[in-house]
């Protein structure tokens, strides 16, 4: 009976080595695979536009900017309201050229703008379904 306990305690034992060899392989297997080769992730803090969600209107070469600011203390930023830019800037810095095409979440669009000596173009889109359409990207071309 004796025997018969030694004998199960060195398998035991072995299972074991064994077990934690076939680990440490694993690991040193998944270094080696991190190592050749890289994980590039996009940065989540600024998510980049891919070229599918910039209108056809916007002229080639046009620089996204977040926020557009004015000599005169106003500016436009991600996120306001069509109204609160029309109200903010007045219906006389539209030039009157407006383009809508669909977004991800219902009709976007695109109008040019001519307000104190800067010529840019504002997106808006809605952020909801059947929601209010806002600033999504603000171009300078």
């Amino acid at each position: 009976m004796d025997a018969l306990r030694v004998r199960l305690a060195s398998l035991l034992e072995w299972a074991v080595a064994a077990g934690f060899f076939v680990a440490t392989l694993a690991v040193a297997l998944l270094i080696l695979h991190g190592v050749r080769n890289p994980v590039t992730r996009a940065s989540a803090a600024a998510p980049a536009a891919t070229i599918a969600d910039i209108p056809a209107a916007v002229p080639k070469g046009a620089v996204s900017v977040p926020v557009l600011p004015f000599a005169d203390g106003k500016e436009v930023r991600l996120g306001d309201s069509a109204t609160a830019v029309t109200d903010r800037l007045g219906r006389a810095a539209e030039t009157g050229r407006e383009e809508a095409d669909t977004g991800r979440l219902g009709q976007r669009l695109t109008r040019f703008y001519d307000y104190a000596g800067f010529r840019f173009v504002i997106v808006y889109e809605p952020f909801e379904r059947n929601g209010e359409r806002r600033v999504s990207a603000i171009y300078l071309p």
